[in-house]
């Protein structure tokens, strides 16, 4: 089985992934697949160049580009896993890529809501270099990744969790999610 962690930048994606990983599974990042690539092409590691490198690739290989090149990653992982989360995914076109490499394979969907001011003060908080700082930045930011596609993912999701509460609260309703998942599959 394939799960699909999708939701704006800041809304708690990582926190799914990351109770998936604890109970043995492992995962793809979409957004380490930009980073990868980045590198590859002999690029410094900023906010800037996996922005573009982002951009040249779906000019280069479509708009489910990061799906492609992640394609192999989860199939590896899919040997040895019965359950691989991929991270990040922004649009349709990527469901359809995964869905399309891996036919026998059930695809769940999960997205996280999370209040964009409440996403806001977390991303500054977080403090990772490709966070934005203002306000502007980021709802540029948000309207970004509203145009790849997010939305619709987001619309088509088999699960979503709200995170508008507490740390502990959301730990718990994340927990009792995936709990949800592995009893049914």
């Amino acid at each position: 089985m394939i799960i699909i962690v999708t939701g704006m930048p800041g809304s708690g994606k990582s926190k799914i992934v990351h109770e998936f990983e604890r109970r043995g599974f492992p995962s793809v990042s979409m957004g380490d697949v930009v980073r990868e690539e980045t590198v590859k092409r002999g690029l410094e590691l900023t906010k800037e160049n996996v922005a573009k490198v982002s951009i040249r690739l779906r000019q280069e290989l479509g708009q489910n580009a990061v799906a492609k090149l992640a394609v192999e990653k989860v199939r590896e992982l899919l040997r040895e896993s019965p359950i691989v989360v991929i991270d990040g995914v922004r649009s349709l076109d990527e469901v359809g890529t995964f869905r399309g490499a891996f036919p026998g394979e059930k695809i769940l969907i999960i997205a996280v809501h999370t209040p964009p001011m409440l996403r806001f003060e977390r991303l500054r908080a977080r403090g990772r270099h490709d966070d934005p700082q203002t306000w502007e930045d980021f709802e540029e930011r948000d309207w970004k990744e509203l145009k790849f596609g997010i939305g619709n993912v987001i619309a088509m999701a088999d699960h979503m969790v709200v995170n508008d509460c507490s740390r502990e609260e959301y730990e718990k309703r994340v927990r009792e999610l995936v709990d949800k998942i592995l009893a049914e599959h």
